[in-house]
């Protein structure tokens, strides 16, 4: 479906012999990944701030990804969490420590160097914010006075994203902000978000040209406790709540927009066999649509 893009969180998974790799081990996971999506989420990167600094890619690392994949496949990036965490992790009691890179455009713009071999084929730059408590930020209107400039300052032609914990944080005015900045909004089924679908019923129409709809679950430990990390059979079906999500998509996909849809393991407990459902439901929706 034009406007579209279907994908998994992450594509390296074992337990998918048979529903997208021949071998449980293949020579190259993305390479067979691609010849059955044209997307995926990629947060291996994600994952960035220690306490001795910050990470970035290996450029090799890229470069094996852009080989592996056709010109028309994208990637949905999380950049690193030394971008978006405003503190540096800690546990219950411990004191706050303030994360100098937090939104800093020259850490961004080594990110984007070293993803070189891939940047044309990254469909959007993801920045997830954790849930921020008033020890954190001490409001929405304080994260938006910082990340203004921040996305003022980014390069103009890349596609960026946001992607908010805080779901009282995300109104009309929210999305206005982002659509101002040129920014797409990331929405996660899952979690103690808002519902999805709902939030694309209310306000999809003031959305920029793109966004991203992660299928992610509420129960992330449940699920791996139930499936044993073997992520080959549906734990948990969804489908009155796949059926919410598509009926508002397809609305926005009406309207021209580019909708990428990231489906991961924890959200029915096998992401590839949760896409084959969508696949066949909108397959069934365009044929109604036609009859």
């Amino acid at each position: 479906m034009d406007g579209l893009r279907i994908g998994t969180c992450s594509w390296k998974y074992p337990s998918w012999k048979g529903l997208v790799y021949e071998e449980a081990e293949p020579e190259s996971f993305l390479a067979q990944y691609a010849q059955r999506y044209d997307s995926v989420e990629v947060d291996q990167w994600f994952w960035s701030l220690g306490k001795g600094g910050a990470a970035l890619p290996r450029r090799e690392t890229a470069a094996e990804y852009d080989e592996a994949t056709p010109d028309s496949f994208r990637f949905s990036v999380k950049c690193p969490n030394a971008l978006s965490l405003t503190h540096h992790y800690a546990k219950k009691g411990q004191s706050l420590i303030p994360n100098p890179r937090f939104l800093d455009l020259d850490f961004f713009n080594r990110f984007v160097e070293a993803l070189d071999p891939i940047v044309p084929k990254i469909g959007l730059f993801m920045f997830q914010f954790e849930y921020l408590n008033q020890a954190k930020m001490p409001g929405r209107q304080a994260l938006l006075d910082a990340l203004g400039p921040f996305l003022g300052g980014l390069p103009r032609e890349l596609p960026y994203a946001v992607e908010l914990r805080n779901p009282r944080w995300m109104d009309a005015s929210y999305y206005d902000f982002l659509r101002e900045h040129n920014c797409a909004p990331v929405l996660t089924q899952g979690y103690w978000m808002d519902d999805a679908a709902a939030l694309l019923e209310r306000y999809g129409v003031l959305f920029g040209p793109s966004l991203c709809l992660r299928l992610h679950g509420e129960d992330r430990e449940g699920m791996e406790a139930k499936s044993g990390e073997d992520w080959s059979r549906i734990i948990r079906p969804k489908d009155d709540d796949i059926e919410r999500v598509l009926v508002a998509t397809t609305r926005l996909i009406g309207g021209g927009k580019q909708v990428y849809l990231n489906v991961n393991n924890h959200y029915e407990g096998s992401a590839p066999l949760t896409i084959e459902k969508i696949r066949a439901r909108l397959e069934a929706m365009q044929a109604l649509a036609l009859a």
